[in-house]
Formats: structure tokens, sequence, C-alpha cells
């Protein structure tokens, strides 16, 4: 149980937005996942942008190829990307 301040890419802001939705260690991110909090967040600030949901991703170091996690996340919110599969 890490403080969130103390991930890669999550400082004191992020870290109290986090605690705004109701996470507060690094236990509640990693069950939630980066996707959700940063949703979670832009409940609560309309400004969290990419850059903030990449600084989550970053925080999120339990696993996973990043390159295909950043796509996932991107074309959640974009699904007009994907392609079309026949």
């Amino acid at each position: 149980m890490g403080k969130l301040s103390e991930l890669p890419n999550i400082g004191e802001t992020v870290a109290g937005q986090l605690n705004q939705v109701g996470m507060v260690t690094e236990d509640d991110l990693k069950k939630i996942g980066a996707k959700q909090a940063w949703l979670q967040i832009q409940a609560i600030d309309e400004s969290a942008c990419i850059h903030r949901l990449l600084a989550l991703e970053g925080g999120n170091v339990w696993g996973g190829s990043i390159a295909l996690r950043l796509v996932d996340l991107l074309l959640a919110q974009h699904p007009e990307h994907a392609l079309k599969m026949k």
C-alpha cells in the first residue's frame, strides 16, 4: 500500500484528485485501473485531458505493454478511430 504521490508521474495534485474520487492507496488505483480513475477524475475536473490519463497510466507500474495500453485507452475514448473488421 504505497502513497499515491510516490508513484511515477503522480504528483500531489493528481493524488489529491484520486483521493477525492475515493482512491487513497496504490492498491485502490491498481484495482480500478488508469482508465476508470481518469474517467472519475474527469467527472470532477473537466480539464483532465489525455496528459492526466498518461500520467495515471505511467503510475500504473504493475504490468502490461505501455504501447498496447495506450492504444486501448485512446480507442476507448475515440472508438470512431478503431478499424472495422468484416
